[in-house]
Order: structure tokens, then sequence, then C-alpha cells
């Protein structure tokens, strides 16, 4: 397969940067929020310098809050410690044109203790790669899709933070799902992201209109799943600058109102070995033909779903999305072709997969499919049976297991968890945990909007 259209080999980008189409590498790797941070290089010095030796960053980047605040209580980095630096090493694989940008190429890169020369554990795209190390232990790949949902605001960004994200006017004035009139209307914005995106190292599927005003799905190929998750925050980095520029916003919340439908990163992930889907199979499973690897992977990513939710829902805004008739899930089934379900069994043969329904568009990916790639190695390690396959509308069926409630409920789920820790590592669940119950203890400080409106003068 030929590489996609805008990524770039050392030579290649030696060339652009003498013929002077390229004079700035931005190099980045996410924090515990997914967000991209890092610095940007005169082009020359990254390829005459850090291509090769990689640069440095505040080791505080893993420890701060929203607001770029450090948070005390880590082990980690700490004022004790005096916040020190750690080595960001450029994943070259990842070096790419980011053509909404001028004359710019980026790089991710994995995080590495100064010291040591080794990974840091706790870094996002550490954890995935441990798991990814594990499934090539047992002689698989693992490939996945995200389906990112974002809403679409004619408001700029700093507009829309001047007016206290009040009165926003969506670019959208009916349910558009599907639509393509109304698609129309907003090709300007999400024609300009599929075209930088195609150009940019990751190729596209769709763009099509969601069950929100102004609410939009944009689908990219899949691919093997650390390429996935680095696509997954370059794409949204991209949206959001593409955004910018036009004078418009975007949200990834995963509910940015309680009158609108929630927005969703449905992943899809199946494991290939020998270049062929290994979930593929000719078994039949209710009604499935498969593998016992595709029914113990299933049983074991349902079965760890509720202690590792953080990782699938890590805001406190996530958990406002779960509401019966939403399209999002509430409980715990799997289902071959239904939407209420939180597992949705898709493709036949060389296309069969698993799509879980639960993570937000606010999911850091890094972690959503750590946490998924982790929960199904161990179902076949066990060989554990996934329950019945369930008929009928799962919002209705009250028997069944529902989905955490709450941020504070899901990590303190996660936070007891003997499998995260062996999974994962305890340093990592202790560090986690306190990011989570961080986030948490900020909210119960906050005076709202809904107290305000509320209260103010009928109390």
């Amino acid at each position: 397969m030929t590489a996609p259209q805008g990524l770039l080999t050392s030579s290649e980008l030696a060339e652009h940067v003498a013929a002077e189409t390229i004079d700035t590498v931005l190099v980045a790797f996410t924090d515990l929020y997914g967000r991209l941070v890092g610095k940007r290089f005169d082009a020359s010095f990254f390829v005459e310098q850090i291509e090769k030796s990689g640069t440095h960053a505040c080791d505080y980047l893993l420890t701060v809050d929203m607001e770029m605040t450090p948070v005390a209580g880590y082990r980690f980095s700490n004022w004790e410690r005096g916040y020190g630096d750690f080595h960001l090493v450029p994943d070259l694989s990842t070096l790419r044109i980011a053509t909404w940008l001028d004359r710019t190429a980026m790089v991710l890169c994995d995080v590495h203790d100064e010291s040591a020369h080794a990974p840091v554990s706790i870094a996002p795209r550490s954890l995935l790669r441990k798991q990814i190390e594990q499934a090539e232990k047992l002689g698989y790949a693992a490939k996945a899709g995200s389906e990112l949902e974002y809403f679409i605001f004619e408001n700029s960004y700093r507009d829309a933070a001047e007016g206290g994200y009040a009165s926003l006017k969506p670019a959208g004035w009916y349910i558009e799902d599907y639509h393509t009139l109304q698609g129309t209307r907003e090709e300007s914005f999400n024609g300009a992201v599929r075209r930088h995106l195609s150009r940019s190292g990751i190729p596209v599927e769709c763009t099509k209109g969601e069950w929100g005003l102004g609410q939009h799905e944009l689908n990219v190929r899949y691919a093997d799943i650390l390429a996935m998750a680095d696509n997954q925050g370059v794409y949204k980095q991209c949206v959001k600058e593409v955004a910018d520029a036009q004078g418009i916003s975007v949200t990834f919340m995963a509910k940015y109102s309680h009158d609108h439908a929630g927005s969703s990163c449905h992943i899809h992930l199946s494991l290939w070995k020998d270049g062929k889907n290994a979930f593929a199979g000719d078994q039949e499973f209710a009604g499935i033909q498969c593998s016992d690897l595709f029914r113990w992977f299933l049983a074991g990513w349902m079965a760890h779903a509720a202690e590792l939710m953080v990782c699938y829902a890590p805001t406190v805004n996530s958990y406002k999305r779960y509401q019966s008739g939403s399209w999002a899930p509430t409980r715990l089934a799997w289902c071959r072709d239904n939407r209420t379900a939180g597992f949705r069994v898709v493709g036949n043969g060389p296309s069969l997969r698993i799509e879980c329904r639960i993570p937000g568009a606010d999911c850091n990916p890094y972690l959503a499919y750590a946490a998924a790639l982790a929960s199904g190695l161990d179902g076949i390690a066990n060989k554990t049976e996934p329950p019945a396959i369930f008929e009928g509308d799962v919002y209705a069926a009250e028997e069944l297991e529902h989905v955490p409630r709450t941020l504070e409920e899901a990590t303190t789920n996660f936070e007891n968890s003997e499998f995260a820790k062996a999974a994962f590592g305890a340093e990592v669940v202790e560090h986690y945990a306190h990011f989570f119950r961080t986030e948490v203890d900020d909210y119960h400080k906050a005076v709202t909007d809904w107290e305000r409106q509320r209260y103010f003068e009928r109390i």
C-alpha cells in the first residue's frame, strides 16, 4: 500500500526545506486530556538536529489541569521535584504536511524519561504502545476506526468565550441527519477539513449531517490502531484550527447542551494475523460467522467496560450524554446491528469488527484504544464467554448493567480495579485516578448557570 498523500519521509522534508515550501515543523504530543502540546521549530534546525536527537519539554505537562495550572498530589512531577524535563522522541512515521497551516509540517512524539531513556509510562501514547506490544506477542495486529461527531457554530471561538458560551448560533436550524441540503450550507467548512486531512496524511471516507442542529460526523479510513489514535488527535486539531481561521467554532464536547444530541466517538476494532481478519471464521455464533477469538475479545471488552469507563468518558460532561433515546448507550449489552447497544457487531468476513458506542467525542483516543485492546486481550487470555446477544430496545432493558453515571463513580471503579493495575501498572492507575478526581473536585467547586437560573430569584 502506498503512503497516504501528505506523509513525508525525512528526505522529502529536507527537499521541502531546501525549496522553502516548508519553514516550520510543529513537534507535538498529547497531554492527559488528549490536547496536542509542543513546540514549533525552524524547519532547518529540525532537519539538522531535532529529527535525530529529539527535544525536551517540561514534565508538568502531564500533571496540569485544563487551565494549565500545576496540580499538587502527583508523584510523577511536582514542586518538590522541581518540575524537570522529559524527552520528546519524534516518530517519523507521523511526519506530515499540515496543509491548513502556512508552510508547516507536523510530527508526533513519544515521551521518554530524560535519564532512563525509556517511555514514560503515564504518557497516553505509551499506554497504547504497551497494549500493542502485548497483542504483537500473541501474533496479532490491531486495526481500528474512529467516528467523531462535532457541532458547528457561526460564533467565533473568541466571541463564544466572551459571551460565556451562551446564545451560540448553530450552523444549522433543523436536525440534518443525512440531509444533503443542510450539508451543502456547511460545505465551506466540512469540505475544507476533508481536503486538508486528505492532503495531510489522513485518508478521509466521508462527512455527513448528524442528529443535531449543525452537528456533523467525519470518518477517516480504518488503519492500524496507533495510526488511528494519532490521526484522531491531528484530525481534531485540524478541525478546530480551520474553524478558527474561518471565524466560526466547533465543539467536541460530549454534551454541549441538554436540549441537543450528544457527540460520540464510536470506535471500531478488529485483530489481524498474517494479513487476515482474525475475527472472521467458520463458527456460527448468534448468527455471526466468526472465530473463537472474536467471541473472547468481545467478552473481555464488555467485562471491563465499567472499570475502565474513565478511558471512554473522561470528563464530568461525558456522563450527561448517556440518556435513553439519545443514540448514546446507557446499558452494557451487545447486538448484531442495533444502535441502542453499547457494543454493536458490524461487517462480515474481512470487515467483521466490534463497534463500541460508549466513548464520547471528548475521549483521549490513546486511552480509549488502550482500554479496549487491554480488555479484549484479557478476554482472549481467559477465554471469557460473552453474555447472550440482546434483541430489542436496550434502553428499556432495566435488568442490564447501566454504564457508570458520573465521573466520580467511574473514577472509583478505575481506582479499585485490579485489572487496570495489572494491564497499565499501579503507578499509571494512581496518576490517572488523581487526574480524574481533580476534575471532579474542580466541578464540585464551580457555580453553574443551572444553579443561577434555578435559585437566583426563587430560592
